[in-house]
């Protein structure tokens, strides 16, 4: 399970921070997480969280041949978002692109291409519940710390 989400327009160059943890099944522990700036500007959070899907799309199969060839099974590969129109751009490609994101490269909807094919599935998960968000934002309190229990696997973690 993969929560992946982006922090829109917070570098002093209007850049998004990106942030990934990815959770085993259950909820409890953390093999990757990933926190990065991201290569490109964005005109929304829409686009932001679209582009962080994109950029960890390959750590996301890869983690999962890798765990298939060390003797796991991986029945799903789930990518949760905080976003429901990025969702919707993930599950229907350039057919739910709008104004503001009808500008989108080509290249960004080869999500569609992998969730048409059953490689990931996307799900939307609600931003109190975004594991992503310790990767992406500066949390603070209880947040901070139960997200951090969770990826160190000291407590379950559930959706």
């Amino acid at each position: 399970e993969w929560y992946i989400d982006a922090a829109f327009g917070v570098h002093p160059d209007f850049k998004s921070q990106t942030g990934a943890v990815m959770l085993f099944k259950g909820g409890k522990g953390s093999m990757q997480a990933v926190s990065s700036k991201q290569k490109l500007n964005t005109s929304s959070s829409t686009i932001a969280e679209f582009v962080v899907v994109d950029d960890a799309l390959q750590l996301v199969l890869l983690t999962s041949l890798f765990l298939k060839e060390q003797g796991y099974t991986a029945s799903e590969n789930i990518v949760y978002q905080d976003n429901k129109s990025a969702v919707l751009l993930e599950h229907n490609g350039s057919k739910s692109a709008g104004k503001c994101t009808c500008t989108l490269n080509i290249r960004y909807f080869m999500i569609n291409n992998k969730v048409g094919r059953g490689n990931v599935q996307i799900k939307y998960c609600p931003t109190d519940k975004m594991v992503g968000d310790y990767m992406s934002t500066a949390l603070q309190g209880m947040k901070f710390g139960n997200f951090c229990d969770c990826i160190m696997g000291k407590t379950k973690f559930g959706k």
